[in-house]
Parts: structure tokens; C-alpha cells; sequence
């Protein structure tokens, strides 16, 4: 993967947002731009196959909840344990792969994150304990984290400016199509197939998109990176380089934007929809499901219409930001609020709609760092945005599941509608900490 070359004379700093790589395709752009056409959307395409794979992987136990707690023997807390290490080694991880990917280019950072998804997608088929079934998430969630940052970067090499904030929707759109294989094809298959055989199944698609990124991904027009900037400049030191994107308020912003939009949605999809819905609101598993399907068909159908906005003005941003905080927080209001927890079936499918523009608005965060960011330093400023939702998400699944421990202590048994709704009342801390620092942060680049 080539590197850009600088833009201006003088050093990037946190203080001069004007010399950094305005991905906005403002007039700090350069003379240069990607070509774009049916080279760069082939290379997207393959580098986004592997996103998809990793969504499977991620969601895959959003489906298999109550599969997981009867086969380990586990309550609420212990079962959320699994999406939290899995969500907590991902953010972990978002900084070094950031940093990764600017060093030694996307190709080879996402095979070696093919590898890690199914190692542990593999052990966690063949696991009976509790302990190498989550030994076995957080092998999965290191690969996780190692796709979205990736094909990002090759789309920024590939697409005009202007195309970002579209293709980087697109990317998570397609995402989105791995969760609804999940919720439709996993589901079922569990049901019909047991535990091992699925999750088996799962892994071994990893040797297919592995092959296709191998033998036919070409990061970059230009091809590999090289060893030091083109300007013979030496790359900066690893601290530097995070420090750095740090200082950068768009970066900070991005991250606030990330974990305050992304986690309803996510902590939804990923463990606790299923058990509110069929042990809360006594819908059946099929029920369920496809509620959750709807969930997905949502979140694909804000991605395309948040990236044709995006792509056509960058004002769109905030007011996306804060509809989307605003909207959730009003309907889920309503939804606990409703008399002895059972809120009517049209008021949950206007939630679970809702929270399908979660996951694209937190890709606005995205944005911003892309926009104050040069592009040397993309990957890692792009890490840094992208563990804000994932740690959101881990307080939250972590936050309902003590709390339905507490309210529940037979839950074993299952837990109510009204431990359900107290329990679904934690959203609003990290929602309320993460809108003042948007607010914040805001005024601060403003004045910047």
C-alpha cells in the first residue's frame, strides 16, 4: 500500500487541522485522487467479504443465548461474560490493529484475521466448559477486530474523497447481511442441526475468504505499501503516531459519537434481544428472530440512506448524530414505561426499527476522524473511533446482565418482564455520559 505524500510543508500537528488529508474532498485534498470505477469496487468487495465473515462470527451468539446457557449451565451474568470479553478484546485491540494496518497494509492484517475467526469459532464448536468457550470468544474477537479498520483503509486507497462516507455505509451495510444470515440461516440450523455442527460449518467458511483474499486482493492502485512514507520521511515512532491522532478533536468526537450511538443497537443484536423478547414479551423463538431480522433490515436500510446524505454534505453529520440519540432514547422511554412491561407489538417493532440507524450513525464518528486525519495515520486514528461503540456496548451488556442477576436471583428460571425493563434502564448512563461529551467535544472543534 503506497502512502500519500505530505500535503505541506510544515508538520502535522493537533494544531493545524488544515494540513492534515481532508477525506471530505474539500480544497486540502490534493491533486491526487484514487481512480474509484470497477477496480476499486472489485477490492472493496473482496475486503468487505471478510468483514461479513466476522459479522457472522460476532453475532453468532446473539442467537444461540439460551443454546449457550443450557449447554454451560450458566445465568445472565455469566452468559454476558462471553459477549463482553469478546467486545472488550475487540476495543482492546482497535489501537494496534489501527496501527497494524498503516504499517504493513490491509491484505495481510486481514488474513491473519481470517485465521484468528476460525480458530476460535472452531473451539468454541467443540467446547463444554465454560472456560475454553471464552478463551475461544476472545481468540474470535481478536480476528473480529482486525476487518472493518482494514477494508476501510483500502477503500480510502481506491475511492475518491467524496465516496468515503458512502462506501464506509456500504461496508456496513454488508456487514448487516452477515447478521442476517445469522438470525435467519444460524438460527435455524442451530434448531435443526445442534451446537457443534454449526458453529463447525461456521469456521470452516474461513478457508473460502481466505483463499479470495490471498490470491485476488489488490490493496491499493499503486500495490503494497512501502517501507517509509514516499516523501523519505521515517515513520513515526508508535506512541507518536497515537498520540498524535489523539489530539486530534475530530478523533475524539469520532470516538464519543461511536460508543454513544452504536450500543443499544449492538447490545440488542448481540446477547440480550433474544432472551427480552421470548422471556419478557413471551414471543416465540421464530418470533423473535425475526424481529431481529427486522432489526438487521433496518440497520442496512439507515446505512444506505445516512451515506447518499453523507456523500452529498458533510452537515448531515450531526444532526444524524443527535436525531439518533434523541429518537432511541424517547422510544425506549416509552417502551419500559408501558404498564407491567408488555409494551404492544407495534411499539416494539418502532424500537427495534429505531435502533436499526444505530450502528450508521455511529459510522459518522468515522467521518470525522477521516476528515482531520492525514493518511498516514488513518488506520489508527479509525481504531481509536472504532472501540467507542464496542466499549459502550460492553458496559451496557455487562450493566443488564448484573442487574437481572440482582432482580432475578432464581434466574435460572428465567427472568421477568419488569427485571427485564429495570435492567434495560442502564442504557441511559453511558447515553447520558456519552451526549455530553459529544456536546462538548463539538464546541471544542468548532472553535478549533
Amino acid at each position: 500500500m503506497t502512502v500519500e505524500p505530505a500535503r505541506s510543508a510544515r508538520p502535522l500537528s493537533a494544531s493545524a487541522p488544515r494540513a492534515t488529508a481532508d477525506r471530505t474532498g474539500g480544497p486540502d485534498a490534493g491533486p491526487w485522487q484514487p481512480p474509484g470505477g470497477r477496480a476499486a469496487w472489485t477490492a472493496w468487495s473482496i475486503g468487505a467479504s471478510v468483514y461479513v465473515l466476522a459479522v457472522i462470527h460476532r453475532t453468532s451468539l446473539g442467537v444461540a443465548g439460551l443454546d449457550a446457557a443450557d449447554r454451560f449451565g450458566i445465568g445472565a451474568s455469566a452468559l454476558s461474560t462471553f459477549s463482553i470479553l469478546q467486545v472488550l478484546v475487540y476495543a482492546a485491540m482497535q489501537i494496534p490493529v489501527g496501527v497494524l494496518v498503516d504499517r504493513f497494509g490491509p491484505r495481510k492484517v486481514l488474513l491473519l484475521g481470517v485465521l484468528l475467526l476460525s480458530t476460535g469459532q472452531l473451539a468454541f464448536a467443540f467446547s463444554d466448559a465454560f472456560g475454553p468457550a471464552l478463551a475461544s470468544r476472545a481468540v474470535l474477537g481478536c480476528g473480529d477486530a482486525m476487518t472493518f479498520i482494514s477494508v476501510l483503509r483500502i477503500a480510502a486507497r481506491w475511492f475518491p474523497a467524496a465516496k468515503n462516507p458512502l462506501v464506509a455505509q456500504l461496508t456496513g451495510l454488508a456487514g448487516m447481511s452477515g447478521n442476517l444470515v445469522t438470525t435467519v440461516v444460524l438460527a435455524q440450523a442451530l434448531h435443526s442441526e445442534g451446537w457443534t455442527p454449526t458453529f463447525t460449518a461456521i469456521a470452516l467458511l474461513g478457508i473460502a475468504v481466505f483463499a479470495l483474499v490471498a490470491l485476488f486482493l489488490r490493496e491499493s492502485p499503486e500495490g503494497p505499501a512501502p517501507a517509509a512514507p514516499a516523501d523519505g520521511r521515517p515513520r513515526p515512532a508508535v506512541g507518536r503516531q497515537v498520540r498524535d491522532a489523539w489530539r486530534e478533536p475530530g478523533t475524539r468526537l469520532g470516538l464519543w459519537i461511536h460508543f454513544t450511538t452504536q450500543f443499544p443497537g449492538n447490545a440488542f443484536g448481540l446477547l440480550w434481544g433474544l432472551p427480552y423478547l421470548v422471556q419478557a414479551q413471551g414471543m416465540t423463538r421464530t418470533g423473535a428472530g425475526g424481529m431481529l431480522t427486522l432489526l438487521v433490515l433496518a440497520n442496512m436500510s439507515f446505512g444506505f440512506l445516512f451515506g447518499r446524505l453523507l456523500s452529498r454534505t458533510s452537515r448531515a453529520r450531526m444532526p444524524i448524530v443527535l436525531t439518533t440519540i434523541g429518537v432511541t432514547a424517547l422510544l425506549w422511554a416509552v417502551t419500559l414505561a408501558w404498564p407491567e412491561g408488555h409494551p404492544p407489538l407495534w411499539l416494539l417493532v418502532a424500537i427495534i426499527l429505531v435502533m436499526g440507524s444505530n450502528g450508521p450513525a455511529s459510522l459518522v464518528g468515522l467521518d470525522y476522524a477521516r476528515a482531520r486525519n492525514p493518511v498516514e495515520r488513518l488506520g489508527t486514528a479509525s481504531g481509536i473511533v472504532n472501540m467507542g461503540g464496542f466499549i459502550g456496548t460492553m458496559i451496557t451488556l455487562f450493566g443488564i446482565g448484573v442487574l437481572l442477576d440482582v432482580l432475578t436471583p432464581d434466574g435460572a428460571g428465567g427472568y421477568s418482564a419488569s427485571a427485564f425493563r429495570w435492567a434495560f434502564c442502564w442504557q441511559y448512563v453511558p447515553m447520558a455520559v456519552g451526549t455530553v461529551m459529544i456536546l462538548r467535544l463539538r464546541r471544542r472543534l468548532s472553535a478549533a
